[in-house]
């Protein structure tokens, strides 16, 4: 147990001497920084480009054009009748 105990009191010596050793060099640079003016500067804003606007979404398709347009590649034998009616219920849902 003394082993232990003897340890664990080491490591606390040692991170206190590490934590002490850090906020001492910390508080110096600090103080070397603000002697040399590199607080006094305001750091300039950035600046932001605006993004462009989006396209213009593209209006829905006419239903009623859809179906004319089928209609006239249906006549012209261009769309078989089961082609024609697959096409004609996706249009009307």
């Amino acid at each position: 147990m003394p082993g232990l105990l003897r340890g664990v009191a080491r490591t606390a010596v040692v991170a206190g001497t590490a934590t002490a050793v850090s906020n001492r060099v910390s508080r110096r640079q600090a103080n070397r920084w603000q002697q040399q003016g590199y607080y006094d500067q305001q750091e300039p804003e950035p600046q932001y480009e605006q993004a462009p606007p989006p396209p213009p979404a593209e209006p829905a398709p006419d239903p009623i054009a859809q179906l004319k347009q089928l209609g006239e590649l249906h006549e012209q034998g261009i769309l078989t009748d089961e082609e024609f009616a697959a096409q004609k219920a996706k249009i009307l849902g």
